[in-house]
């Protein structure tokens, strides 16, 4: 990797934006320039330009970008979710820009923006876990992954939430210009280096956040019973509704479907079982429902895109050197 290149990269704000998603990525690439040869040339641009006022309403300078050049297109998110698609200048903005830019990248809600101007379609992506079904359901033509700080879907990179943003410039940093310097900027920042795209964002229950009080329900009376089949017809016999009706009712509410759901949570459940080493990951695999151990796999892998085997690796290495393993606090 050239170190000498220059790359620049500009940072899209608009009215009521998170100011951490900004700031995080951004003092993430400034103090990789610093210790460097410049590495990136930094740029805060709005639709209309001048100052922009932050939901915190801290206001900060834009640039209204006219000129090509530009390496990578960075969108942050905002407080409005869903909502953040009805910015039609911004979205003008990202289609304009997209198709000359070598890589697009959104923190949190910014995937709303990136989907409103047809650039996730046929994607997977993900956001903040608590906007990840509504993202699902607005835009039916990407795959939302809501268990991942971050994925890279060919040059398409979207993180979730807030702090996710300082994960995935470190990623973008290491992309560029190798994993000494992204190693390098994690220790100046006094972060984690780094949390693996991979990492569940929360908690599935609370990520699901189904809004009637029967679905959540039935995500508790599963999470008790995890160890014994889990079909529809039970879920639904466990809150007193038909099983058409609940298992319509799940996915309008959660943006997934009960089997998807059951597995995720069962994969949660496996992983400080798997983490704590003790137990045989055969056992692990019958005590949390999933029956044999390659269904488990499997699970896994859809899920956090390795086996359980590697995870128990990673976690006894880890152990031996003092870092933080994939489940525990550092789990955002």
């Amino acid at each position: 990797m050239a170190h000498n290149v220059v790359r620049s990269i500009a940072i899209v704000v608009y009215p009521g934006f998170e100011l951490l998603d900004l700031s995080g990525p951004l003092c993430a690439f400034n103090v990789a320039s610093c210790m460097h040869e410049a590495p990136y040339a930094l740029s805060v641009i709005s639709a209309r330009g001048g100052s922009v006022v932050s939901c915190s309403g801290v206001s900060v300078g834009s640039s209204k970008l006219t000129q090509d050049g530009i390496d990578t297109l960075l969108v942050v998110g905002g407080p409005e979710g869903q909502a953040l698609e009805r910015d039609r200048r911004t979205v003008a903005l990202l289609e304009n820009l997209a198709p000359r830019t070598r890589r697009v990248a959104s923190v949190c809600t910014g995937a709303f923006l990136l989907a409103a101007a047809g650039l996730l379609d046929g994607r997977k992506a993900t956001t903040h876990w608590r906007y990840a079904a509504a993202l699902q359901r607005r835009f039916p033509k990407l795959r939302v992954d809501a268990d991942r700080i971050f994925i890279k879907d060919g040059n398409i990179w979207t993180a979730a939430g807030i702090t996710s943003g300082i994960d995935l410039a470190l990623a973008l940093i290491e992309e560029d210009f190798g994993a000494g310097l992204s190693k390098a900027v994690a220790k100046d920042l006094v972060v984690y280096h780094r949390r693996p795209g991979a990492q569940s964002q929360f908690s599935t229950i609370l990520e699901l956040e189904p809004a009637s009080g029967r679905i959540k329900d039935a995500l508790s009376f599963a999470r008790e019973h995890l160890h014994e089949p889990l079909t529809v017809e039970r879920l639904a016999g466990a809150v007193c509704i038909g099983a058409r009706q609940f298992a319509r009712a799940f996915v309008n509410e959660t943006g997934e479907t009960p089997a998807k759901a059951i597995e995720r949570l069962r994969a949660e459940a496996a992983i400080p079982l798997i983490e704590k080493g003790t137990e045989p990951i055969e056992s692990v695999a019958r005590s949390v429902g999933f029956g044999d151990v390659e269904r488990m796999r499997r699970a896994f892998v859809r899920i956090y895109g390795q086996p359980p085997q590697s995870l128990r690796r990673a976690s006894r290495l880890n152990a031996r050197s003092g870092s933080p393993a994939m489940g525990g606090a550092d789990r955002a």
